[in-house]
């Protein structure tokens, strides 16, 4: 059975969710959708995933990456991606979703690209 651990923290006006597991179809997707949906409620804008610790993510897992955007989007705010496994990046390239999703590799420069990070 896959899990995914989430962990949620803040940087200033960044929402960051350490995740650690696997994304797949299932359970684990329903997770990460749950926790989307609940910082939108919150009224959170800016949303950092911090997936340095997902072991492997499926199709639907993307899926489940792209629907999370366009929520965070939709309500006005912006999502964007931190440390990405290799494995994950390629798949990313192939599916052309790297072109959709700003990807990061130091927390510090992902947190600060979101601009007024001292304004919630």
């Amino acid at each position: 059975m896959s899990t995914l651990n989430i962990t949620t923290r803040r940087a200033g006006s960044v929402a960051i969710l350490d995740l650690a597991g696997q994304i797949r179809i299932g359970e684990t997707n329903i997770s990460l959708h749950n926790a989307i949906r609940e910082l939108v409620e919150k009224g959170e804008k800016q949303v950092l995933l911090n997936m340095k610790g997902v072991s492997h993510i499926d199709s639907s897992g993307l899926g489940e990456l792209v629907a999370g955007y366009t929520t965070i989007e939709r309500a006005g705010g912006e999502m964007k991606l931190l440390s990405l496994a290799e494995k994950v990046i390629d798949l990313m390239m192939i599916t052309k979703l790297l072109t959709v999703f700003d990807v990061f590799e130091k927390e510090d420069v992902a947190i600060a690209s979101f601009g007024n990070v001292a304004t919630a």
